[in-house]
């Protein structure tokens, strides 16, 4: 294995820090693309796994309001909410503040089983706002897409091996649109401790034929939670690029544990 230069270590540190968790995942991402030219994946945690940070409301008009919910993962789901009547930023505000408050550490079930008696305790249309709030933010928790972020797959149409065969390279992705097929690939590398190596067909995907898969399972409190991994040909510089994955699942673990 060739050791990381410092200027890239140094670039993944400056990036994937505590403070920002929110950017982790996508950061993550870009980096594995950026440092090795290849595609860069992150695979967040399964719902089961997904716990709350924060959550706040932003009103985009008199019905519809936008809830962001940022997990203890780093990842941030946006999705928008309609209402049967409007709400104002202190509204907003009380009830943002309460669902964290109250929310905060759990999963969407725990979420729902903890506050269904309290909310009986508030005003009627405040409990009619968080209740949204839980069931929209449950059913964005059991998207499997939203768990996927990709970048540099561009960077695979400059790689001849890849790019001599247009056929392939279509499959490859029409693979990175459909999704689910590489985050199961992805997730069986929380079943190890290291590195995991996929070349070709081992992957068990047809589409990956040519390519290569390298993919590390990244913690949140000593519990592996997610993956992290490049995607590139088979002829790949393995010794170069295994180490830059290796510590980017080493460093986004820190970021993320520190985070919390």
């Amino acid at each position: 294995m060739q050791p990381l230069e410092q200027a890239q270590l140094r670039e993944l540190k400056g990036h994937l820090q505590p403070d920002q968790p929110q950017r982790l995942i996508s950061s993550a991402s870009h980096l594995l693309s950026e440092l090795t030219q290849f595609a860069g994946v992150v695979v967040s945690p399964h719902r089961d796994l997904i716990t709350i940070r924060q959550i706040e409301f932003i009103s985009l008009s008199e019905n519809r309001i936008l809830l962001i919910i940022v997990t203890t993962a780093g990842d941030v789901q946006n999705r928008i909410i309609h209402t049967r009547r409007s709400y104002s930023p202190s509204e907003l505000v009380e009830a943002a503040n309460y669902l964290t408050e109250h929310c905060a550490g759990l999963g969407f079930d725990d979420i729902r089983t903890r506050i269904r008696a309290e909310l009986k305790q508030l005003r009627s249309d405040m409990s009619e706002l968080m209740n949204a709030a839980v069931e929209t933010g449950s059913a964005a928790a059991e998207d499997d897409s939203s768990r996927y972020v990709l970048s540099g797959e561009t960077n695979l149409l400059d790689i001849e091996d890849l790019s001599s065969n247009m056929a392939r390279l279509r499959e490859l992705f029409k693979l990175f649109e459909q999704k689910t097929g590489l985050i199961q690939l992805l997730d069986l590398s929380n079943r190890a401790q290291g590195v995991q190596i996929f070349i070709g067909d081992e992957s068990g995907l047809a589409q990956l034929d040519g390519c290569s898969v390298v993919t590390a399972g990244y913690e949140v409190n000593g519990r592996i939670v997610g993956s992290v991994g490049v995607i590139g040909p088979t002829r790949m510089a393995y010794d170069r690029v295994i180490p830059i994955v290796d510590i980017t699942a080493r460093l986004l673990s820190n970021a993320l544990s520190n985070a919390n």
